[in-house]
């Protein structure tokens, strides 16, 4: 990290470009850190650091005291530093800290949709925003594992591979109903759930092929508890994109969504584990940021062009 820094501070000060840099001391700090800054006025976001950080700076953006209109101006870039990297793989960007830095200043500001879920503790109303993807069940309990693991592993989709494979065999599903856009998807055990703004997630995992964080809808998937023939189908398939293709997986889509329930349930946001809660809605708030992009990216094989 301190190569960056160091590159960084040298790349501002030869543009003549006055900036403030802060580093982060615990959790959530960056959310405290984004939200002072948009509220002094700033517009223009870099975060170092992964999707957690990235996700800790946008709900700071999203807390903020300044209107929809000041928050849709504000313009963010990434230089990738985390585990999986989800968001930055969709938009095609690496760890070239200098390519990351170049495009910062010279790429092209596509609007893009963030995610909020609300829940209730106590009578109390909480939001949590997201910007890649929440997920629930094992996908909640994979992360979870996945963090535990990191010490021993490293910090890569194989990590990942072995946290999930260990929440299949634990983890009891729970009793819900998920209604989307007004109409009820599924009355079941969830077993996993995942609902995405971004393609990506679990450092690589593709489970919503479909899903784009600019088309102002989510897609989602639903599993209820598989067999162990189903199971090895479905870590087949993790990667290829082709998860929603199997017959025990139910694919789903919408811009607001409420799931049901009189039990506890753990989520993740973007890889960050919250606390239990029960009945929640989650909800897409169309072009709600803007992300400093390349004027195209690969992603797999397709080329998406942000003209």
């Amino acid at each position: 990290m301190r190569a960056q820094r160091l590159y960084l501070w040298k790349l501002l000060k030869k543009r003549h470009q006055p900036f403030t840099y802060r580093v982060t001391k615990y959790a959530n700090h960056a959310l405290e850190l984004a939200r002072e800054l948009v509220e002094k006025g700033y517009d223009q976001i870099l975060v170092l650091g992964g999707d957690g950080t990235l996700s800790e700076v946008i709900n700071g953006i999203m807390r903020a005291n300044i209107t929809a209109e000041q928050r849709q101006k504000i313009q963010l870039g990434l230089m990738p530093r985390g585990t999986g990297n989800d968001w930055a793989r969709f938009w095609g960007l690496t760890r070239d800290f200098k390519r990351s830095l170049d495009l910062f200043f010279n790429g092209k500001s596509q609007p893009m949709d963030v995610g909020c879920l609300t829940y209730w503790r106590n009578g109390v109303e909480h939001h949590r925003y997201f910007i890649n993807s929440v997920g629930f069940g094992i996908d909640s309990y994979t992360c979870l594992h996945a963090q535990r693991l990191k010490p021993y592993i490293g910090s890569h989709h194989v990590n990942y591979l072995f946290a999930l494979l260990y929440s299949i065999w634990t983890f009891k599903p729970i009793r819900m109903e998920l209604i989307a856009d007004g109409k009820t998807v599924i009355k079941s055990g969830l077993f996993h759930m995942n609902i995405a703004n971004g393609p990506y997630n679990g450092g690589g995992m593709k489970q919503n092929v479909e899903a784009d964080p600019r088309d102002g809808v989510f897609h989602g998937l639903f599993v209820e508890k598989p067999n162990f023939k189903q199971i090895c189908q479905a870590v087949h398939n993790l990667f290829n994109g082709k998860l929603g293709e199997l017959p025990f997986i139910h694919p789903f889509a919408g811009k607001d969504m409420r799931v049901e329930t009189n039990q506890h349930i753990n989520f993740e946001a973007d890889g960050i584990n919250m606390d239990i809660m029960n009945s929640f809605e989650v909800h897409c708030i169309h072009h709600a940021l803007c992300m400093t992009v390349p004027q195209y990216c690969v992603e797999g094989r397709e080329v998406h062009d942000f003209e």
